[in-house]
């Protein structure tokens, strides 16, 4: 990895990307994902020879071969037939058949052929995710657990800052058939990371459990508070919010039901798993708190894993979102996972962390039809693009970032900003 936060090939194909982005239907990138090869097969001989399989693929597509930072390398370029990646791939098993990657004993891919516009918005992201990732294991070992000492400064913290700045939202879809999608609800929340740039980012905010908990709770008061100065129009019908129990009982909770929720809105209060497991009679109480006043429960964090560990019936929340994990892609035939289905209503659970296709596949083989990540992002964006009358005008990744945002000035910079909230379905 480059050493320094040094990711100068990182930029300059995101750099590439933007400018092909206004005829995206012209290119496709190839991924190759060397870094997942044993280390014996990374070796730089090697890499020359993977490097060349694929020569001939970059001459005919008159393309462009970024190396990463992390020693993979892409392919951008017109016209890249996947059969041509196939044939390459096909050389190199017989030369590298001993590494899982290309044997068919690893579920990783060696090879991602990612088809614009459709696929755009999700690899800029992902190359984005790789730049941050990179950074963070740069700092990982200097990083150190925020202190019980600086815990108040970091409260405080919050005060300086505009917290609608960091806001970020994300819809929760209803995917009944091909472009047959329905904006659910739409969910508001704060990233610790985003946080962390602000205050300090040689200090991990949620390395202290407990710490981490008193800090979220002010967190949250912070944020329902800042939804004041939030640039939206038109909030969606349903608002999710990520809340802690006690949050319910806060004043600026009261203060924003009596502000945003009294027009018809729906709450949908997305509580942790484990924030429920820990005070389970208080979550019965701030269930049927909400209840009383026409709003609803979400279970967050939620696994097939769990499901045998946690009689989730009993607890009745009025949602269930688990999180889809590319490993679980093997288990489509879960006895437990489709009992809770069936007896839960497929129409009250949601498949989210969803990150590409084959989550959707895999949630599809369950009967599911609710679905959130950034895979779905792509999707949204790209029916929202559609109907915008400056559609052609914005790339992909900027109309994502600008749908995600709640203020600042790079929302203010959408010339069409009432299709930045405009609710599918």
């Amino acid at each position: 990895m480059a050493k320094g936060g040094n990711f100068g090939a990182e930029k300059y194909l995101l750099d590439s990307l933007n400018r092909v982005s206004r005829s995206q239907s012209a290119y496709a990138l190839l991924y190759v994902a060397v870094s997942k090869l044993k280390p014996k097969n990374r070796h730089a001989s090697f890499v020359k020879i993977i490097a060349k399989m694929f020569e001939d693929m970059v001459n005919a597509a008159d393309g462009t071969v970024v190396v990463l930072s992390n020693g993979d390398f892409v392919i951008l370029g017109r016209n890249i037939m996947p059969e041509k990646v196939e044939d390459a791939v096909g050389k190199l098993r017989l030369g590298l058949a001993s590494d899982p990657l290309l044997n068919g004993d690893s579920d990783a891919e060696f090879t991602h052929l990612y088809d614009f516009p459709d696929d755009f918005a999700k690899v800029y992201q992902q190359i984005e995710a790789l730049m941050t990732q990179g950074a963070t294991t740069e700092d990982e070992d200097l990083r150190r657990p925020v202190d019980a000492s600086e815990i108040d400064g970091v409260v405080a913290h919050l005060n300086n800052i505009d917290i609608a700045q960091i806001i970020k939202r994300q819809s929760a879809m209803r995917i009944e058939g091909a472009n047959n999608f329905k904006t659910l609800f739409q969910e508001f929340f704060v990233a610790v990371k985003d946080l962390s740039r602000r205050y300090d980012r040689m200090i991990d905010l949620s390395g202290n459990k407990w710490l981490f908990l008193y800090l979220s709770q002010e967190l949250d008061k912070k944020t329902l508070a800042s939804f004041e100065t939030a640039d939206i129009v038109r909030w969606p019908q349903r608002i999710g919010l990520n809340l802690n129990l006690t949050t319910i009982y806060s004043p600026e909770f009261t203060a924003f039901e009596q502000k945003f929720l009294s027009k018809g809105h729906t709450l949908i209060a997305e509580v942790q798993l484990m924030d429920v497991v820990n005070n389970l009679n208080q979550y019965f109480e701030v269930r049927n708190l909400l209840h009383q006043k026409g709003h609803l429960v979400l279970l967050d964090g939620m696994s097939i894993e769990t499901l045998h560990m946690l009689n989730v019936m009993r607890l009745q929340p009025d949602m269930v979102k688990f999180f889809w994990e590319p490993l679980t892609a093997h288990n489509t035939n879960n006895q437990d996972f489709k009992k809770f289905i069936a007896e839960f209503g497929v129409d009250n659970v949601i498949l989210a962390k969803c990150s590409d296709a084959e989550a959707l596949r895999f949630g599809m083989g369950y009967g599911l039809k609710n679905y959130q990540g950034p895979y779905i992002d792509t999707l949204e964006i790209s029916l929202i693009k559609a109907q915008c009358p400056n559609g052609k005008g914005c790339t992909a990744i900027d109309c994502l970032k600008r749908r995600r945002l709640v203020a600042g000035q790079f929302r203010e910079q959408c010339p069409q900003k009432e299709y930045l909230e405009k609710m599918l379905g």
